[in-house]
């Protein structure tokens, strides 16, 4: 199964690595306890985080938000008790929800809501 959390490895990022390339937005972030990769959330358009967790099996997330401290297994679909992990444990606090700053969408709101699953 390999190692499905390891405090020692700093996050990717302070975004989304699969939004960030290709230029779009994000809800809420998420990091991966294992690998460090930060992704979007499930009420994000494109969901990376779990799509990582899918591609990988690395099954334990953390959030990645400002004064979250929570860990998600997605193979429980339950809260997870997880170790202090290395920081930076958020994206800065003045990166805009949703975000990144000049890339979300005026109607972000509508897509969000629109989104099919």
């Amino acid at each position: 199964m390999g190692v499905e959390v390891n405090p020692a490895v700093p996050p990717s990022g302070m975004g989304c690595v699969e939004c960030d390339a290709v230029g779009g937005w994000w809800f809420h972030l998420r990091r991966c306890a294992a690998c460090g990769h930060v992704g979007c959330c499930d009420d994000s358009l494109a969901r990376h985080a779990s799509a990582h967790w899918r591609d990988t099996g690395h099954p334990i997330i953390r959030s990645f938000e400002p004064g979250e401290d929570w860990f998600w297994d997605y193979r429980t679909a339950d809260y997870y008790e997880g170790p202090e992990l290395v920081g930076p444990q958020n994206h800065p606090e003045d990166d805009p929800v949703p975000g990144p700053r000049g890339r979300v969408p005026a109607d972000w709101l509508e897509q969000l809501q629109r989104r099919t699953d």
